[in-house]
């Protein structure tokens, strides 16, 4: 039996908005002089800008099950994108294919507290029966264990669980149009909780026709055309591609992902318009974030996330850093910034301070409100963020650790051990490893994250006996930061 509501007194309402792939370098307010975000770009004037927001993991489905669990994906138990699997010089690291029921989600904490709450677009935590509806929404169109919509999934008819509206019809509206609807007939009396996780820009791609034609006008018109935007690489280290080769994308011009982009965008605004029309924008506060960086070194590399390195599937910063923006009118200063670290463990108590719900830290363990980041605070009270990635993704990137101080991050390379420390301030592309140069600071640092390791019984990758007998042929070492 569900245990009984406790009516909140809050009126705050969350519109959180998670985007799928979307990089770091992704909307004109975050660097790009290539795509068109024009409704983003005025929800990052109308609020808060964070300069240093990372996803808690380089793919999906962990940094969602940190996002509805309030733990790091290690944590949880949800360390790869489910259903994903890869072996190399290390051996595959078993992790679980759903988000436990026992975890006390951010919707059911919501829901307790009186919330309304609807999930609409990508789940990815599970198959039945750990579908949204049973982690505390009221209400799921579109969630299912699919972390795609599959080949020509965006248009109708659909292949993840929405109903098929006209031939032709764009998910990305489509998903919108069910969100649009939800806060028109909501009940009136109780605040909600919207979690609107759309599939773009995920693969495959694909874009209504006139918006890829302007883009493709537009790559001819600066002259991008004339120019490869596409390096071969090292190959890949996992073996179900150690024949294939790393290829990255060194700037961005692809027209389909430009125009799923700016589809996008406009969706996006039809929403906020919604809440203005319903009088509920200023009692609304509006997330919107990624679940991980932008796809730049495979799969036909869409994105670029320069002056950032690699991007989805490595634990570099293209990997992990994310647009994020936040808007909460009389709370949150228009047009301010946030250079402060936060991740995506951090939405949990975040949006329960919000409503003026009891936190429940021993379920947001590893979540830090960001409330006094909200009000103009310049600090959390908490000295480092961790990631723990023991997979072979098929980007290219290898098992690895990492952690960051402030400015500086430090990454434990499973397959060798390697460390490499970083100042990011002075060095975002991760090219001057300066672990020999600061070897107190990196002691320091490594300590951290190997405590934090043993803390949470973090799987470590095993070295993979079979690994000479599969390899096909050499190929090029991976030196792909070199």
């Amino acid at each position: 039996m569900r245990p009984a509501r406790l009516l909140t007194m809050s009126k705050t309402n969350f519109l959180f908005i998670l985007i799928d792939d979307l990089g770091c370098r992704d909307l004109t307010s975050f660097g790009s002089t290539f795509y068109e975000t024009p409704r983003l770009d005025r929800l990052a004037a109308e609020g808060m800008r964070f300069e240093r927001a990372y996803a808690s993991c380089p793919v999906c489905s962990p940094t969602r099950a940190s996002i509805m669990s309030g733990k790091y994906p290690a944590h949880v138990g949800i360390t790869q994108w489910i259903g994903g699997h890869s072996e190399g010089k290390l051996l595959d690291v078993p992790y679980l294919h759903y988000l436990p029921l026992e975890e006390k989600s951010l919707a059911s904490a919501l829901r307790d507290g009186g919330y309304q709450t609807w999930h609409v677009g990508k789940w990815h935590l599970g198959d039945e029966p750990f579908y949204p509806e049973h982690h505390g929404f009221d209400v799921n169109i579109g969630g299912c264990h699919s972390g795609q919509p599959g080949k020509d999934g965006y248009f109708s008819p659909y292949n993840v669980p929405v109903s098929p509206g006209p031939e032709g019809e764009y998910l990305t509206d489509r998903l919108t149009d069910e969100a649009i609807r939800l806060v028109r007939e909501r009940d009136q009396s109780r605040p909600f909780f919207l979690h609107l996780s759309h599939y773009a820009v995920h693969t495959p791609l694909a874009a209504p026709a006139a918006l890829v034609e302007k883009y493709e006008r537009k790559a001819r018109k600066m002259g991008l055309d004339q120019r490869d935007p596409l390096v071969k690489g090292e190959n890949f280290a996992c073996l179900h591609k150690q024949e294939q080769q790393i290829t990255r994308r060194v700037f961005q011009s692809h027209a389909v992902y430009a125009a799923m982009i700016e589809n996008l965008d406009w969706n996006i605004g039809r929403l906020l318009d919604a809440l203005r029309a319903a009088g509920l924008e200023d009692d609304t506060l509006v997330i919107f974030t990624s679940d991980n960086g932008g796809l730049a070194t495979a799969e036909g590399s869409p994105t670029c996330n320069f002056p950032f390195s690699e991007g989805k599937g490595w634990t570099y910063e293209g990997g992990t850093r994310v647009c994020q923006l936040a808007r909460w009118p009389g709370v949150i200063a228009p047009r301010s910034s946030c250079a402060t670290p936060v991740t995506s463990t951090d939405f949990y108590p975040t949006l329960l301070e919000a409503a003026g719900l009891p936190l429940l830290p021993q379920q947001h363990s590893d979540g830090t409100s960001l409330l006094p980041l909200f009000k103009g605070a310049e600090k959390l009270a908490r000295e480092a963020i961790f990631w723990h990635y023991p997979h072979y993704s098929n980007q290219g990137g290898t098992p690895a650790a990492s952690v960051v101080c402030g400015a500086w991050k430090l990454i434990l390379n499973f397959e060798d051990n390697l460390v490499e420390l970083f100042n990011l301030d002075f060095d975002p592309g991760e090219k001057n490893n300066l672990a020999a140069a600061e070897p107190q600071r990196a002691a320091h640092m490594l300590k951290l994250l190997k405590d934090w390791q043993t803390s949470i019984e973090a799987r470590i990758p095993e070295p993979n006996p079979d690994y000479e007998a599969r390899r096909i042929r050499p190929g090029i070492p991976n030196n792909a930061h070199e």
